[in-house]
């Protein structure tokens, strides 16, 4: 696998206050790497960073492109899709509207995701497809916004707790669709403060304290550093 993600020396904050105080790590196509971390160590940031919703330094190299300057739809078009940890589904349009608006009608790559395989995929959004966004359960509205976004045939998927307030048998879904999409050749960065997810889920784990990586390795190796976990992770 090749590095289709370069991120270095990554700088990023709101007004006088920065977050990220230089993050360092690359992202292969066909991987999936779980950023973890406690609340206020930076995670959320780093993806808004990634996506150009806030105001960052440094390099953050998207197969030959530098996204740091680009707004946040260019860089959509670039094939990298962000799922927000609020889900941010359109609450008026109806399940089949949203996923419309997913569409990159400018892309050339090969669409995968189509509204025929989110609904052979996910049966509760095929059952209302002509529901509201507003009304759908938490599990519902999160599978709707990461289908929404795989809409777009991206080729990086960003995605910022998936599964927070979500029952079990959802958790599972969301596992077996990063799963997939990661056997498919998707890069994937997972936001996630669930450790057994992450290490369930991920080719690699990095660890966030005060913005920036304290760990970045293997999930068995983040196992073998209990010191690590206890410093960093534990509440």
């Amino acid at each position: 696998m090749t590095d289709a993600l370069a991120v270095s020396g990554l700088l990023a904050g709101y007004g006088q206050s920065r977050v990220l105080q230089g993050v360092d790590f690359e992202l292969a196509a066909g991987s999936i790497l779980a950023v973890l971390g406690r609340n206020g160590s930076g995670r959320s940031t780093l993806a808004r960073a990634l996506m150009g919703l806030v105001p960052a330094r440094g390099s953050v190299r998207w197969l030959g492109h530098e996204l740091l300057g680009l707004p946040p739809h260019a860089i959509a078009r670039l094939g990298v899709a962000y799922v927000p940890e609020s889900r941010d589904v359109f609450p008026r349009l109806t399940v089949a509207q949203n996923l419309t608006l997913g569409l990159q009608p400018r892309s050339t790559r090969p669409v995968c995701w189509t509204q025929e395989w989110v609904y052979d995929s996910f049966p509760a959004l095929a059952a209302r497809w002509d529901v509201a966004a507003g009304v759908l359960s938490g599990g519902e509205q999160q599978m709707l916004s990461l289908c929404r976004a795989l809409m777009g045939a991206p080729q990086l998927l960003i995605v910022d707790e998936p599964t927070e307030g979500l029952a079990p048998q959802v958790v599972t879904q969301v596992d077996a669709l990063l799963r997939a999409l990661s056997t498919q050749g998707m890069a994937v960065l997972l936001i996630e403060q669930k450790l057994d997810l992450s290490l369930a889920v991920a080719d690699r784990v990095a660890v966030m304290g005060h913005g920036r990586l304290v760990f970045d390795g293997s999930p068995a190796q983040l196992l073998a550093s209990p010191a690590v976990v206890q410093e960093w992770l534990e509440v």
